[in-house]
């Protein structure tokens, strides 16, 4: 069964269970199913099947009616930021003009490019089942449940979370990011009964800095909080597992490739940073021989859209090969040490710079950061911080240098430090690298 099939099996066996909200509207499952089935009828006038349809993403219950709707006509949906510019909005619905997308494909996703050009991931409809199947098994979702969703619905992190949802029968919420933090806490509160949400590293640390005291107020409601998409800072794991004892928070390992692949609550006791999990249902991985991950089963992508060559480089014999550093613990976890493209070489010492930046951040004035590469031409790479600071600190870059030597090898002490107003990240809280090689 397609997530379109789950849809229509709950319009007929639970009509009038609520299956969104959205700003002020609110569409029961009878309702969605029925404005799905009309929209479907409507673009099969306009698209053939199997053809990639470039659709502006919202925040609502049009654009997932639409995209819905995109799929039981029999198209490729591709989901795209809704403030794109209209050139480039045509420009890469152009780029697929003469492309008929492989039988069982349903959306072509775009990746970040936090590291270089931003690709399209073809995703099938048998992969989105396999995802959520996986986050059924792994965390469980609940018909009784709602679950929040502040994150752009073009991508992975927060489109994925649509699926288990549909599939038990949930209802889904959907708020127009972060920005209103008082939407986000209402939502928790009006709803019936348990909640649970989606939020990147950023946004979390932005709710325990301006919410934390409604935060923890509201935490009997909140049944799990699952991250990804962003290494966490292990002082930020600890603060949530401080203010929510009583709800699960997973650390989620996924990409628009590999599809949702494993999963770590760390409000176990433990709170292991860089730790994700064992594999779920669905899927396997193991550690290549250059130390990074390569995954496998049934949430791999199709492939890049109209790219062979660029699909073959990462993708064969049934297996997905990413460039994340990482090793398998003792009892079968994942533990992801930063990506292999990302790391600095320092005088032959390869440092890893999430390692540093998640030592800079348990300092009590650091409020954001990033570690990056530094060229002299007398002492070669060096490793330069830079560090957004909490407001009325200053920075003593000694102090800042002796708490990290504390936690890492000598090597891996930054040897200069500069204050920033702001650290570049994507709009889903990744640190946006590419912008400082750039720069």
């Amino acid at each position: 069964m397609t997530i379109e099939e789950h849809l229509k099996q709950h319009a007929l066996a639970t009509p009038h269970r609520l299956a969104i909200i959205s700003g002020g509207e609110r569409m029961t499952y009878a309702q969605l199913w029925d404005e799905v089935e009309r929209r479907a009828a409507l673009l099969s006038n306009c698209w053939a099947p199997r053809k990639i349809i470039g659709v502006r993403t919202e925040q609502s219950v049009d654009f997932l009616v639409h995209y819905f709707a995109l799929h039981v006509m029999g198209a490729v949906a591709m989901p795209l930021e809704h403030d794109l510019p209209e050139s480039r909005f045509s420009q890469i619905c152009h780029r697929y003009d003469h492309f008929i997308a492989p039988e069982g494909v349903a959306d072509v996703l775009f990746t970040t490019g936090t590291t270089g050009q931003s690709k399209g991931v073809m995703v099938g409809h048998d992969t989105i089942v396999a995802d959520a199947e996986n986050l059924l098994g792994a965390m469980p979702f609940a018909s009784d449940q709602h679950f929040i969703i502040t994150g752009p619905l073009n991508h992975i992190g927060s489109l994925s979370k649509v699926y288990p949802v549909i599939m038990a029968g949930g209802t889904l919420c959907i708020l127009e990011g972060m920005k209103d933090l008082q939407a986000f806490f209402s939502a928790i509160a009006d709803a019936p009964g348990q909640v649970a949400t989606f939020m990147v590293p950023a946004s979390l640390r932005m709710v325990l800095q301006l919410g934390k005291r409604q935060l923890q107020e509201l935490g009997h409601k909140i049944d799990f909080i699952e991250t990804g998409a962003a290494p966490m800072a292990h002082s930020d794991m600890l603060e949530l597992c401080r203010v929510l004892p009583d709800t699960r928070l997973y650390n989620t390992y996924a990409s628009t490739e590999t599809g949702i692949i494993a999963t770590y609550d760390y409000n176990d006791g433990e709170c292991l940073v860089g730790c994700l999990g064992h594999p779920m249902k669905n899927s396997r991985f193991f550690i290549t021989d250059q130390g990074t991950v390569a995954c496998q089963g049934r949430t791999l992508m199709a492939g890049y859209a109209d790219e062979p060559e660029m699909t073959r480089q990462v993708m064969h014999d049934g297996t997905v090969f990413t460039a994340d550093l990482a090793r398998i613990d003792e009892r079968g976890r994942l533990h992801l040490m930063g990506r292999n493209d990302d790391v600095i070489n320092v005088g032959g010492y390869k440092v890893t710079p999430t390692e540093v930046e998640d030592a800079a951040m348990a300092h009590a004035v650091v409020e954001d950061c990033i570690c990056i590469s530094d060229m002299s031409p007398v002492l070669g790479c060096r490793l330069k911080l830079l560090v957004v600071l909490k407001p009325g600190a200053t920075l003593d870059k000694r102090a800042l240098a002796r708490h990290i030597a504390l936690r890492l090898e000598s090597y891996k002490v930054p040897q200069l430090y500069q204050a920033v107003e702001r650290i570049e990240r994507t709009f889903n809280g990744k640190l946006d690298r590419k912008h400082y090689r750039q720069h």
